[in-house]
């Protein structure tokens, strides 16, 4: 996955010891931040000084780091799911505090991002479209089998997981931050990237 990633977005930026697992698989990241934690001495041995962005404070993880030390018009996050979820979760709830942050995480089977205000989405008939809350949202759908408009979202009551388009766009609006997208992995493609990076965004 990280090969075919970075033949799309060709910098890499390491989360700490996530230079390890990049250095063997023969990339060596272009940048590594983290409170280092988990950097050993032989990652660190094969890593220009140059390259390596120390943050110490310990009131945010290495992906909260990341996310907000880079500057890029898209970020794709590998790595980040399928393993501890603990982490996992912790990654959802960074991109919840940063919604204007162009941040697709990747999955095995899955892919998922920050809704902005407006998205037009390239679907399939029949493709599964989910929508998560990591907040109380509300907002409108056009091309979905289960219109949105009306609803009440919040993780801990109504959620919009396994809705279907119908068509070959799907069109949502929310009034407010923190709507999760979940599509299939084989989305990911130069259109959703170039309708995310052109979407509008949150008013600060």
């Amino acid at each position: 996955m990280l090969k075919k990633t970075l033949s799309h977005a060709p910098c890499l930026v390491a989360a700490d010891g996530a230079a390890g697992q990049a250095l063997s698989l023969g990339h060596r990241p272009d940048r590594v931040i983290g409170d280092f934690d988990s950097l050993t001495e032989e990652m660190r041995a094969e890593l220009p000084e140059e390259c390596l962005i120390h943050v110490p404070e310990q009131d945010s993880t290495d992906f909260e780091k990341c996310l907000t030390r880079v500057e890029a018009p898209m970020i794709f996050g590998v790595g980040f799911t399928g393993a501890r979820i603990d982490h996992e979760l912790a990654v959802y709830a960074t991109l919840t505090r940063f919604p204007n942050r162009r941040c697709i995480i990747l999955g095995t089977e899955d892919l998922c991002f920050m809704a902005p205000p407006e998205l037009v989405l390239p679907t399939e008939p029949g493709q599964r479209v989910s929508l998560f809350p990591m907040a109380t949202v509300a907002g409108r759908s056009e091309g979905l089998r289960w219109p949105i408009e009306g609803l009440d979202f919040a993780p801990d009551r109504r959620i919009g997981t396994s809705n279907e388009a119908v068509a070959t766009e799907v069109r949502l609006e929310f009034d407010q931050p923190g709507m999760m997208v979940i599509l299939p992995r084989e989305r990911c493609d130069a259109e959703l990237v170039a309708r995310l990076i052109a979407a509008p965004k949150w008013p600060l």
